[in-house]
């Protein structure tokens, strides 16, 4: 009944059917011409989750650097090369698994001082989804004071260096499941 008034649904695109053969299921071969090669989909998908970690990062260095004088007191933040690329990369992977993936996050960042934990930000990629998950990414500070005989050349409050080692906590907000702990070195 759908073939006779959607002939189109039932069909695959440049091939020829018999009024017979209209509705029956056909097999699929890997190789045919006009379906995309799982190499293709698998590039695609690495493409978005790239794409997903750039804007995620930018994010959280946003948050980094807005929070340099207000909440840090520093006016400079030292990072390990490549870290915020590594953190945007384990929030990406640590969301594939949600529902509404990286959209349903709630991103808090917070640094670890001597002071205690700060909260320096926080990250909503889409406002039009409501959140299925938190995600806090923890950065550390590096609480060494340097060697005392140079401590008169650095001022100590004007420079803070995070250490390689963060932490992501993701917790479900509509679950009674513990929160899971990553820890990254």
């Amino acid at each position: 009944m759908i073939g006779k008034y959607f002939p189109q649904l039932l069909t695959s695109p440049g091939r020829k059917t018999s009024s017979g053969r209209r509705g029956s299921v056909e097999s699929c071969d890997e190789s045919d011409s006009n379906s995309p090669s799982f190499a293709n989909m698998d590039a695609g998908l690495e493409h978005v989750e790239r794409l997903l970690q750039r804007d995620v990062t930018r994010h959280i260095e946003r948050c980094l650097t807005e929070a340099k004088a207000s909440t840090l007191y520093c006016q400079m933040l030292l990072l390990p090369r490549q870290m915020l690329a590594k953190v945007g990369q384990d929030v990406v992977r640590s969301s594939a698994d949600e529902p509404c993936g990286l959209r349903g996050a709630s991103i808090t960042v917070h640094v670890d001082c001597k002071d205690g934990l700060k909260s320096v930000g926080s990250i909503f990629l889409d406002q039009r989804v409501t959140p299925t998950f938190e995600l806090s990414v923890i950065f550390k500070a590096d609480k060494d004071d340097g060697w005392p005989s140079l401590k008169h050349i650095f001022d100590s409050n004007k420079v803070l260096k995070l250490r390689p080692e963060y932490r992501l906590v993701k917790r479900k907000l509509y679950s009674s499941a513990s929160p899971v702990i990553h820890d990254f070195n």
